[in-house]
């Protein structure tokens, strides 16, 4: 199926990409694209970073499409990323929306001496919604649901996502929340982690999960006061870009300098 316009997968380079300190892989949502992510890229690419951003299998086109992959897709794509970006940079950070975080905390745990760090913007471990024990069986009956996306206090903002959640993705998913959960101890990198005060989607427990879970010394979680669960294009964008390109460029300088 065609690429809906905007839901492409996008790499930019920064002025002067041979004196970049370090590399960034972004990942984007359940049921979203790219799109969500393209002003967070922007402002990395303008403080210095090379920025990729896959778009996940099944995203960015039509939701049927969706329900034809599983999380192990998902994953290899944005591992695919993460292994072209180590080709060209020594050290590489990787930040996730949502499901794009669930999948930048797996690649952390899968990968722990090669991740640099993570930045995390309401990911997701697990939902507190009690429909959702029904998921396994729903899944081969009902082909999908009432959509997730869009969920943006900013007026005239929106997120260029499906209008149906799958929902055998949706149960794919799950299966990749209790792995992640399992293993949280596993993650050691810096974490930086951007929290919704406000978010229909994904709740609080999340957040406490993951910093109860990982070993990292370096945790910091920042909470978002104005925006609602699509943060990167909401109210807090601005202190998402920048609190994250300083994160990276700090971390980035300590490891030159450490191996140099």
């Amino acid at each position: 199926m065609a690429v809906l316009p905007g839901a492409e997968p996008f790499a930019l380079e920064p002025e002067a990409p041979d004196k970049a300190i370090a590399a960034v892989v972004l990942c984007h949502g359940f049921t979203g694209s790219p799109q969500s992510m393209r002003a967070w890229g922007e402002h990395l690419r303008a403080a210095g970073f090379p920025v990729r951003c896959p778009r996940l299998p099944g995203h960015g086109t039509r939701w049927q499409d969706l329900n034809a992959t599983r999380w192990e897709d998902w994953y290899g794509e944005l591992e695919r990323a993460f292994d072209a970006m180590l080709d060209r940079h020594r050290v590489v950070f990787v930040m996730g929306l949502s499901m794009g975080g669930t999948l930048t905390i797996r690649l952390a745990e899968q990968r722990p001496d090669e991740v640099a760090g993570i930045v995390l913007v309401n990911p997701s471990l697990t939902t507190l919604r009690k429909d959702a024990r029904f998921l396994p069986v729903l899944s081969k009956v009902l082909p999908s649901v009432a959509a997730i996306g869009g969920d943006i206090k900013k007026t005239g903002v929106q997120e260029l996502a499906y209008d149906r959640t799958p929902l055998r993705a949706a149960n794919s998913l799950s299966h990749l929340w209790r792995l992640t959960r399992g293993e949280l101890a596993k993650v050691v990198a810096p974490v930086l982690l951007y929290r919704s005060k406000v978010d229909h989607i994904v709740e609080s427990v999340n957040s406490r999960l993951l910093v109860e879970g990982v070993s990292s010394e370096n945790v910091a979680e920042v909470v978002l006061e104005n925006s609602y669960h699509v943060a990167t294009l909401d109210n807090d964008a601005e202190t998402i870009f920048a609190g994250s390109a300083e994160f990276a460029r700090r971390l980035g300088t300590e490891l030159a300098e450490a191996s140099s």
